[in-house]
C-alpha cells in the first residue's frame, strides 16, 4: 500500500494481495491457519512431504511450473479412481508450491511442500512421483531429494508449508555452514521470474477433503470517516508522509543491515 488514511486512531487502506507483498502474504497466512489448523490437527499421524525434481533455467521455468502441476495431478486422479473401485488408499492433504533460485548455478527449482494424514499416503506420493519423472533415460527427480518425516508441530510445519512462494532474500553462496557469510541478496530479476511463472497457479490448495462449512461474517468498511488524514508511502524515508502536515506516520528507522542490502544487494540483472 502506497497510500493510507487514518482516522481516530486507527489506519485504513487496500491491500494489493500481491505474492511479494510480506503483509498480504501475512495475512494469507493467518487466515489459512485458522481455516485449516483445527481440521489438520484431527488426523492420525501427520508427515510433512517434499516433492522435488531437476533444477531448470530461466528458459524452461514456464514448462517446469506446469509438469509439475500436472504430474501431481495425475498421481490424484490415479488414484481416486482406484478408491472409487474399493483398490486403493485415498489421498489427502494440503500442498504449496514453492521455488528456489540458486544464484551459482542460475537455476530455478520449483517443488511442493505436503501436509498429509499418515505415511502410507506419503510414501506413495513420493514413489508415484518418481516414477512419473524417471520414465526415461534421465533421472529428473532424485530418491535422495524426495523428503518425508512425521510433523511433530502442527502449527509450526502448517507455518511452514505457507510462508512464502520463494524466498526474498537468498544466501548468494548458497552455503549455509559458511563461517564468514556474505550478506544476503535480493534476486529481483529471479524473483520476477518466479512470480510470473507462478501467476496461474495456486500456491496453497487442498487435495481429497473438504473443510466443515463456516459462516461467514460481513465487515462493513466505513463510507466516512470523520477528520480524516491522508497518507503517502515514500520509499526514500521508509515511512508513510502526511503531505499537508509534513507529520510522519510510522517513525521507523530500518538497521544499518537491512539498508545496506536494499542499496547494495539487489540483483536486477536477467535471468
Amino acid at each position: 500500500m502506497d497510500k493510507i488514511c487514518s482516522s481516530n486512531g486507527r489506519v485504513y487502506g487496500r491491500y494489493c494481495k500481491n505474492r511479494f507483498c510480506t503483509l498480504c502474504c501475512s495475512i494469507r497466512k493467518a487466515d489459512i491457519i485458522n481455516r485449516y489448523y483445527p481440521e489438520i490437527v484431527k488426523w492420525e499421524d501427520l508427515h510433512f512431504v517434499t516433492l522435488t525434481e531437476k533444477a531448470v533455467p530461466a528458459a524452461k521455468l514456464d514448462l517446469w511450473f506446469h509438469g509439475v502441476q500436472r504430474a501431481f495431478r495425475l498421481i490424484l486422479n490415479k488414484y481416486k479412481k482406484r478408491n472409487q473401485r474399493g483398490m486403493g488408499i485415498k489421498l489427502m492433504g494440503v500442498k504449496s508450491l514453492e521455488c528456489n533460485f540458486n544464484p551459482v548455478k542460475r537455476t530455478y527449482n520449483p517443488h511442493l511442500h505436503l501436509i498429509v494424514p499418515n505415511a502410507e499416503i506419503a510414501k506413495t506420493l513420493v514413489t508415484e512421483w518418481q516414477k512419473l519423472w524417471n520414465r526415461g533415460p534421465k533421472t529428473l527427480a532424485s530418491p535422495l531429494a524426495q523428503h518425508i518425516r512425521r510433523v511433530e508441530n502442527v502449527e509450526r510445519d502448517l507455518v511452514e508449508l505457507i510462508k512464502y512462494g520463494s524466498k526474498i532474500f537468498t544466501e548468494p553462496d548458497m552455503n549455509k555452514s559458511t563461517k564468514n557469510k556474505i550478506p544476503r541478496m535480493v534476486y529481483a530479476a529471479a524473483l520476477d521470474n518466479i512470480f510470473a511463472a507462478m501467476k496461474p497457479y495456486r500456491l496453497f490448495e487442498r487435495f481429497g477433503f473438504n473443510l466443515p462449512p463456516q459462516s461467514k461474517q460481513s465487515v462493513h468498511p466505513p463510507t466516512y470517516l470523520e477528520r480524516s488524514e491522508e497518507w503517502s508511502f515514500h520509499p526514500a524515508i521508509h515511512d508513510w508522509h502526511n503531505a499537508e502536515t509534513s507529520e510522519l506516520l510510522a517513525g521507523y528507522i530500518p538497521p544499518p543491515q537491512l539498508q545496506w542490502i536494499l542499496a547494495q544487494n539487489i540483483d536486477t540483472d536477467l535471468e
